[in-house]
């Protein structure tokens, strides 16, 4: 079963995260992974929530994913996003 990591990110640092972001990409296809959604305009809907950037990311499965979230190659990467940004995210199940 699919699933998804929906995240709301507020970049304190544009180059770094540029820099995150290159970095980023080729190991999310290399675990399987692939962008739905990275950025774009956000259009509040109701409850009162707006995310400054959204990233979607879909994985065939959870192993998958925390293979990609785990692995040694992602941790200097994931390291510099922490830096360059402030992230709230959530692991959801598809159908």
């Amino acid at each position: 079963m699919s699933v998804y990591s929906v995240s709301d990110i507020t970049i304190k640092d544009p180059d770094a995260y540029k820099e995150y972001m290159a970095l980023a990409a080729p190991l999310v296809e290399k675990f399987g992974g692939r962008y739905l959604v990275r950025g774009g305009q956000v259009t509040p809907g109701e409850g009162g929530w707006t995310p400054n950037r959204v990233v979607i990311l879909e994985f065939p499965d959870d192993e998958s994913m925390v293979a990609f979230r785990t692995s040694p190659e992602y941790a200097p990467v994931g390291e510099i996003r922490h830096k360059a940004a402030d992230t709230k995210s959530f692991k959801v199940e598809g159908v």
